[in-house]
């Protein structure tokens, strides 16, 4: 609901941000100190190579524990825990910096047939100012990244990609854009990185944004996207994020970041968090984390993405990577994205999955943390699909040690999305 490491924490720990679940339209699996590890390792060692988004020196000020992530200085977390700020973003409401995000914007008459050639989505089928979850292929039908994608009208399309990924993103966007506009074809891209990009999560969310706009909120609904001011500030609006509750992304000039981002988290509702509550937050939510879940060898099949292609889409398979999709949307695949609850120590990324016995590797866990809401080690990973049945009972090697697992649905956590009355 949008993102590399979230992609850290998106959505290492993503927009990202961000895979959202089945039947969303539509992006960190340690605690504390293994986050902060983890991502010093994923990052830049040097600060002063760090980019910085507008609002580094609000999270010092307000006592945030800054770490390299995907070559940004981002909050880990504040003053609270980490479990603590999970169960408060639960219940109430919490403001994330997701500026390293990445947004753009595809214009011309020409846009969505172009994306459409990039992404397995049905682009074309979307009400204007709504969106989904979708994911960008390579030739062999892996994920290149994920991605939320909102058409704004028939000739405006609002993207957020991963920011570990936005190098290599706009890569393959712009060559192929290049190879659009060599024949003629109507389309262009405009970067927002004169905008930051704000996520307020959390059941008191819509309550607490409430107070700075003129429009109903509870008439948008989960996925829809609004051009509004809030505050008098000019921003894009998506309902949407990376938790599993309700929220909004919020899209705004650089300008006015921390204006805004100050007089959200001046309402006793709202906390600010970090990257670390983020990951536990989505991985409780059965969202994927680009990096460790998703990867250039991983297909939407294999990955339990299918639903985010559209029927459509599924009959042309007229994408990168279209005839391998095609293949195993009619032969099935051999392994799949499962759910994990474990006893013993959290079973991380890396971490071998064996048979009932011990005797035999079946998997690899992808993503692995403690659940601060359900008090229990929770894991996602890719399983032969002989064994890939809710219930199953395995076996997985954390550090040498055999500990028990079972097969489990996701999301672990229910998810909150505002969605309109059935």
């Amino acid at each position: 609901m949008r993102r590399g490491a979230v992609q850290l924490l998106a959505r290492a720990l993503g927009a990202g941000e961000a895979l959202l679940p089945a039947g969303a339209a539509g992006r960190l699996s340690q605690p504390a100190g293994g986050a902060a590890a983890m991502l010093a390792r994923r990052g830049i060692a040097d600060d002063s190579a760090l980019l910085k988004t507008p609002l580094y020196d609000y999270h010092v000020a307000n006592g945030a524990k800054m770490v390299p992530f995907a070559g940004w200085s981002m909050p880990i977390q504040y003053k609270d825990s980490i479990i603590d700020s999970t169960l408060h973003c639960r219940s109430h409401a919490s403001l994330f910096d997701v500026s390293h995000m990445c947004g753009l914007t595809l214009k011309g008459k020409d846009a969505i047939p172009f994306l459409e050639s990039l992404v397995v989505g049905d682009i074309a089928a979307l009400a204007d100012g709504t969106g989904t979850l979708s994911v960008f292929t390579n030739e062999k039908g892996g994920i290149i990244d994920d991605t939320v994608v909102t058409k704004v009208t028939d000739s405006e399309l609002y993207i957020v990609v991963n920011a570990g990924c936005r190098e290599k993103d706009l890569a393959h966007i712009g060559k192929h854009l290049d190879a659009w506009k060599a024949k003629g074809k109507d389309v262009g891209m405009i970067l927002h990185d004169d905008r930051s990009l704000l996520a307020l999560q959390g059941p008191e969310a819509a309550a607490v944004l409430q107070q700075f706009v003129k429009q109903d909120l509870d008439k948008v609904y989960f996925s829809n996207f609004l051009k509004l001011d809030i505050k008098g500030i000019p921003c894009f609006l998506t309902r949407t994020g990376y938790t599993g509750e309700d929220g909004f992304e919020l899209s705004i000039p650089n300008a006015s970041t921390v204006e805004l981002a100050d007089a959200l988290n001046s309402d006793e509702r709202v906390r600010l968090c970090g990257l670390g509550p983020r990951d536990s937050l989505r991985l409780e939510a059965g969202l994927c984390l680009y990096g460790n879940d998703l990867n250039e060898d991983i297909t939407p099949i294999e990955a339990g993405l299918t639903w985010t292609i559209g029927k459509r889409r599924r009959e042309a398979c007229d994408f990168l990577g279209g005839q391998t999709i095609k293949q195993q949307l009619a032969d099935g695949v051999s392994i799949r994205r499962v759910g994990f609850i474990t006893t013993g120590a959290p079973a991380r990324q890396g971490v071998e999955i064996l048979s009932a016995d011990g005797e035999k590797k079946v998997g690899t866990i992808t993503s692995g943390a403690f659940s601060p809401c359900l008090k229990k080690n929770i894991s996602m990973g890719y399983v032969d699909k002989s064994v890939a049945k809710a219930g199953t009972a395995l076996k997985v090697n954390v550090r040498g040690k055999i500990n028990d697992a079972a097969v489990t649905k996701m999301p672990f956590v229910p998810t909150h999305y505002h969605k309109p009355a059935q």
